[in-house]
């Protein structure tokens, strides 16, 4: 009866808890590596989407307004009517003001635009919030470069 007693508290043998930590150091070395990839892989995919949202609401302003919002007004010119050109701001083209990128900034725009000769230019830096980058740290942009896909 004691035996059986002193059994019921020893607990887990060493082996016992060696085979756990080698099971979970398995999952984990399979799991997390996909897990973060789709992560970001997601967040590219939703900035892409919305770089292209949003050069359609830039072409909706500028068939009503006949131009592009300046570098100055901004995007927010597709949510609240510039003062200088109320009379003919038929929006607001967006419901409401554009939201930042995936990873929290807003996004860039400038009209005309300084990398092609598009009227207006719409970026995001990425995750690394800063101009240019490879793999994860690609700038999405609404403009093609070698190594930015749109």
């Amino acid at each position: 009866m004691r035996k059986d007693l002193r059994r019921r508290q020893e607990g887990f043998t060493l082996i016992e808890l060696m085979v756990v930590l080698i099971i979970l150091a398995l999952l984990v070395t399979v799991i997390v590596p996909n897990v973060v990839g789709k992560s970001d892989d997601a967040k590219q995919t939703k900035a892409r989407a919305d770089v292209a949202s949003i050069e359609a609401l830039l072409d909706q302003y500028y068939l009503d307004m006949g131009q592009y919002p300046t570098t100055d007004q901004g995007l927010d010119a597709l949510y609240r009517a510039p003062s200088e050109d109320e009379e003919k701001w038929k929006g607001p083209y967006s419901k409401k003001p554009i939201p930042p990128d995936p990873w929290g900034e807003p996004y860039g725009y400038e009209s005309p635009g300084t990398h092609t000769s598009q009227p207006y230019e719409v970026w995001s830096y990425g995750r690394d919030k800063q101009e240019g980058g490879e793999g994860y740290d690609v700038d999405i942009t609404s403009w093609v470069e070698e190594d930015n896909e749109v």
